[in-house]
């Protein structure tokens, strides 16, 4: 038996090796794999050839490099043929009308792939609307509603490290597939695995009917939506602070500087060592602004020496948003995900409130914001307390966008939902988180605040006591080994011998209720049958603690680490101060994540900062 399955292993092998030499065209990953060959070295090929990067909700997010486990010509070609015979057949009928729009970011190769789907597309008769420049991703989430294509592609890996690479997919209404068109698209690609010859040639591309230029109309189309969007300075007694800004090397620097100029801002403060492109990413460890300081320390500099009080900054596709804020005592606070979301919620219920006081049609009964599973719950207090709506959703964007957009058509006005990874969205017309808009709401907050002789953290302060302190504490382990993080959640779902026996107790307090939204497990309900939606693909489990705590873990859709979310609410003030508040949620939680992960045991990395 050993004997006959290795030689189906090494038949699978040689025939995807036989493949992959007939059908890349690349010299430099075709010749990589040749070399390898040559080399004998068999594993690496196996690892490279055996497996492949599978297209998911999230569509495509892998290292860059020869195989199909990898990103490449090859494998960007496969998966546009495939989406391509998905559009044709029946599940967008006008696609041939409509079209595709393509955008791509400043990593390498993005140009290269953005381009060769384009050409893909094209072949096929598909009219491509392809950016001419590198562009924020939140442009193509726009471009795509507002303009009514059948889908938009965005080649980006976001913040993931300089060498991966990724191919992002929103569907006709702008926002971002969910199953189980991922399963669809995913078994097109399969069936259309052999590269049409036509495919590598891209002599003809920018000559091709079927292609154009969307830029210009979109920049100016997405500039005055941003003008329309937010009030005016002078409306709501919002003044003029000047702000540092930093792109993380991407791709937001000129996109946020039109921005405030087109709402009458003050020029932004650059960081010169990283305001330009850079797909290297050179003065970061990880270019993530989630990382806080250890990713904001330049802008830090720059801001101490034009004596400014606000960092701005936006991860290399500018999508997501991080603020920090120079306190009273001189230091520099770094707000969390959770405590951004804090304050922009806030924000939008205010300016909610400024409309309410113009148009008497508009009433908080009709509207809603969202935030996703894992972030914290202070959206829903706020509603509880004010009078609008609040539903929670799984994690990732394209549920909050597809939710939004169903809301929407049901009547209701979307103010503003969030995730803790520092993702923001504001209203429907891009149904994904934006952070150039971001980065001007809050301009604008903090200009609001400055007006009325406060920071955003006493304001943060304010929201607290208002609707009671909601405690986060979120952090995560690099876990690069899938076996080894597979096992980790077996052992906790079967804690005890049998499945659905998840441990009792964490750090001596008694475990309420646990759901698990891989295998639909939900102890709170009365069949035990969770309601929110469950995949097979991803793990997340959480627990609901007799003491107030709720700690959820999850693994990562797009990197290789394992996740932890906990947070305590007090609204009776079982604290006397927040931060007695927060060495308590952390105290137990990091004995609680110990116990359950058992990092050490496992090689797990934790976070660098």
């Amino acid at each position: 038996i050993l004997l006959l399955n290795r030689k189906n292993m090494d038949d699978d092998y040689l025939e995807r090796f036989k493949e992959w030499i007939e059908w890349d065209k690349n010299e430099q990953t075709r010749n990589a794999i040749l070399a390898l060959k040559q080399q004998e070295d068999h594993a690496t090929l196996r690892g490279m050839l055996c497996s492949r990067v599978l297209f998911g909700t999230a569509g495509l997010r892998a290292r860059m490099g020869p195989g199909f486990s990898q990103l490449n010509d090859l494998v960007i070609i496969q998966t546009t043929q495939g989406l391509s015979a998905v559009l044709k057949e029946n599940i967008q009928p006008d696609v041939l009308k409509k079209g595709v729009v393509i955008g791509f970011d400043a990593r390498h190769n993005s140009k290269r792939f953005a381009r060769i789907a384009a050409n893909v597309l094209t072949k096929k008769l598909i009219p491509v609307a392809l950016f001419s420049r590198i562009v924020p991703t939140p442009y193509v989430a726009f471009a795509t509603r507002k303009f009514s294509y059948a889908a938009g592609i965005m080649i980006t890996a976001s913040h993931n490290p300089k060498d991966d690479n990724g191919y992002k997919l929103y569907w006709s209404n702008g926002a971002q597939i969910i199953p189980p068109l991922d399963a669809a698209i995913q078994s097109s690609i399969l069936a259309n695995l052999k590269p049409d010859d036509e495919c590598w040639d891209l002599s003809a591309l920018d000559s091709s009917e079927k292609l154009s230029d969307p830029f210009y109309e979109v920049h100016e189309s997405y500039l005055a939506y941003i003008q329309a969007s937010l009030p005016s300075l002078s409306s709501m007694q919002i003044d003029k602070i000047s702000a540092t800004y930093t792109p993380l090397h991407g791709v937001g620097q000129a996109y946020v500087e039109d921005a405030f100029r087109k709402l009458s801002l003050p020029e932004i403060i650059s960081v010169p060592d990283q305001q330009n492109p850079d797909p290297d990413f050179p003065t970061v460890e990880y270019p993530n602004p989630e990382e806080g300081k250890s990713a904001l320390d330049l802008a830090m500099k720059a801001a101490d020496a034009k004596q400014c009080a606000l960092i701005i900054a936006n991860d290399p596709d500018a999508d997501r948003l991080a603020i920090a804020e120079k306190q009273s005592n001189g230091k520099w606070r770094v707000f969390s995900g959770n405590e951004i979301g804090t304050l922009l919620g806030w924000w939008s219920l205010e300016k909610c409130r400024e409309i309410l006081r113009e148009e008497s049609s508009l009433k908080l009964i009709n509207c809603y914001m969202l935030s996703s599973t894992v972030s914290s719950r202070i959206l829903e207090t706020m509603a509880e307390v004010e009078g609008f709506n609040f539903e929670e959703t799984l994690t990732g964007f394209k549920w909050m966008g597809n939710r939004a957009e169903e809301l929407k058509k049901q009547g209701y006005t979307i103010l503003f939902a969030f995730e803790e990874s520092i993702g923001y969205m504001f209203e429907t017309e891009v149904l994904d988180k934006d952070g150039v808009r971001g980065a001007c709401e809050a301009a604008q907050l903090a200009g609001f605040l400055r007006n009325q002789g406060k920071l955003l953290s006493t304001q943060l302060d304010d929201i607290f006591v208002k609707y009671g302190q909601h405690i986060s504490f979120n952090s995560y382990y690099f876990s690069y080994d899938q076996n080894i993080t597979r096992s980790i959640f077996k052992r906790i779902r079967c804690f005890e011998g049998v499945v659905n026996s998840y441990p009792p107790s964490l750090n001596g307090i008694k475990v309420n209720f646990v759901r698990d939204l891989t295998t639909g497990y939900d102890n709170s309900q009365s069949n035990n049958e969770a309601s929110l939606p469950t995949s097979t693909s991803s793990e997340m489990i959480t627990f609901r603690l007799a003491n107030g705590i709720v700690l959820t873990l999850r693994t990562s859709g797009t990197e290789p680490k394992i996740k932890f979310y906990a947070e305590l609410i007090d609204r009776n003030k079982t604290f006397s101060s927040r931060f007695d508040g927060e060495k308590f949620l952390q105290m137990h939680v990091k004995m609680m994540v110990d116990f359950l992960l058992e990092p050490k045991k496992n090689n797990l990395k934790p976070k660098s900062d």
